[in-house]
């Protein structure tokens, strides 16, 4: 029963990690490449918004105005990290129901098993649907920046975004194993 509340734990954490991402404007912060300080701001891209950090301390965001403007990278990952978050709801439900130490089908082991199991699983499968997205995007985010092309003002380097999603995304993993290996046939 340890393992599988550790298990839980450690997948819930990961759950709130993704929502942090989803919300956060973080996924790609502009840098400041080489002698090129002439404007004192700094630019947050994220799934929803971009933001900008002027010097004065002014935070100033807009949400982007169309859907079918934005680049396929950053749609595709909408849409992965929605389908994380709706992935880890239903796990934690199956979870609530399946652990040992719930009162739900006391009754019947196999079927309380069962569900703990899929619910192990279902886990697993919304950390492999948040990091992937994570990684699509740090991908898109390192090749821009080495890319020739790239005006220098410009160039997006990984936000905490990208690093909280890719441990949201190892905690859900674990989680789920930890749960999915805690249940005995």
């Amino acid at each position: 029963m340890g393992t599988q509340l550790v298990g839980f734990c450690l997948a819930v954490i990961g759950f709130m990690g993704t929502i942090l991402i989803c919300a956060l404007p973080m996924w790609k912060v502009t840098a400041f490449v080489a002698a090129n300080i002439v404007t004192a701001q700094v630019f947050w891209e994220g799934l929803w918004m971009n933001c900008v950090l002027q010097s004065t301390g002014h935070l100033q965001c807009k949400t982007y105005d169309s859907i079918l403007a934005l680049p396929q990278d950053l749609q595709g990952s909408r849409a992965l990290v929605c389908v994380s978050l709706g992935a880890s709801v239903v796990a934690i439900g199956l979870s609530v129901v399946g652990v040992r130490c719930t009162n739900f089908f006391h009754y019947d082991r196999l079927t309380k098993t069962n569900i703990g199991v899929s619910g192990g699983v279902v886990f697993i499968i919304a950390g492999v649907l948040c990091i992937i997205p994570v990684s699509w995007s740090a991908h898109t985010i390192i090749t821009g920046f080495y890319s020739p092309l790239a005006t220098d003002a410009r160039r997006g380097e990984l936000g905490a975004s990208i690093y909280i999603g890719w441990v949201s995304g190892a905690l859900l993993v674990i989680g789920g194993g930890l749960l999915t290996g805690s249940y005995r046939c």
